[in-house]
């Protein structure tokens, strides 16, 4: 099964999309992640923006007037889309110790793994989700800093 992954730069990221599409591919290569994607194409499309968007976008389909780092809408033809602000990622990479890189990464598979039906409402969830993050990123050798996840 290949995920199809289309990066769209609202505002200017020095990662290339290349990065997104191959991190999201060996996520997508999980067995547990694997199981749950569809039959037949996948695709995901990944929106880089600003905390001003993201608010918006927060505010409109989920109700919080609040500036967020990543948030995943799910598609009727496609697995869904995710909206990530590039701003708030910088910000989290330095806050954790991480690069920003890594805090990108984190955010995209944690917004693919709330498209595919995980959520992180319960200690347990946050458990599974954590380790599935864990595990999806380290695919792509890297690791979040201590007390991110």
């Amino acid at each position: 099964m290949r995920l199809e992954v289309e990066v769209i730069k609202a505002v200017p990221v020095p990662i290339p999309p290349s990065f997104f599409r191959a991190l999201l591919q060996r996520a997508a290569s999980i067995p547990e992640v694997e199981a749950r994607l569809p039959d037949g194409a996948a695709a995901v499309a990944i929106r880089l923006t600003g905390d001003d968007e993201l608010r918006r976008l927060n505010r409109d389909y989920a109700g919080h007037d609040a500036a967020t780092d990543v948030l995943s809408f799910a598609g009727a033809e496609t697995l869904g889309d995710l909206a990530i602000s590039w701003p708030a990622a910088t910000r989290q990479a330095h806050e954790y110790g991480h690069p920003e890189k890594t805090e990108l990464a984190l955010l995209c598979v944690h917004g693919l793994l709330h498209l595919l039906g995980w959520d992180h409402v319960t200690a347990a969830q946050r458990k599974e989700m954590s380790r599935l993050t864990i595990a999806a990123l380290a695919r792509s050798g890297l690791m979040p800093a201590p007390g991110r996840l």
